[in-house]
């Protein structure tokens, strides 16, 4: 991606820059695609392949979560596909997971 000011949370982050090296924004956001894809919990995230710690990710994670980082994210792909006019709205996919409750749990 070219713009990468397109989506940056405030203040999430060392203040070297959004591409700094070892524990920065680039390896956090690698680990967290992974743990997305993997569906791995964050105790079995490989720290060595990210050169980031699971406390590390977790905690920008966190950050980037409560500054709204995913849904703004999320409208900035959404927008740039838009302009390049690779979207078709007329049809849709909804996923979902389910998880069996616990007796007692709610």
């Amino acid at each position: 991606m070219g713009d990468r000011g397109a989506v940056d949370p405030a203040g999430a982050g060392p203040a070297t820059g959004w591409w700094s090296a070892a524990g920065g924004r680039r390896a956090v956001l690698a680990a967290v695609c992974y743990l997305t894809q993997a569906g791995c919990s964050w105790w079995k995230l490989p720290e060595a392949m990210f050169g980031v710690t699971r406390a590390t990710a977790h905690r920008r994670f966190v950050e980037w979560t409560r500054a709204g980082l995913w849904p703004a994210l999320h409208l900035a792909v959404l927008q740039r596909l838009q302009a390049m006019q690779v979207l078709d709205w007329s049809r849709a996919v909804i996923d979902s997971i389910q998880v069996r409750a616990e007796k007692g749990a709610i």
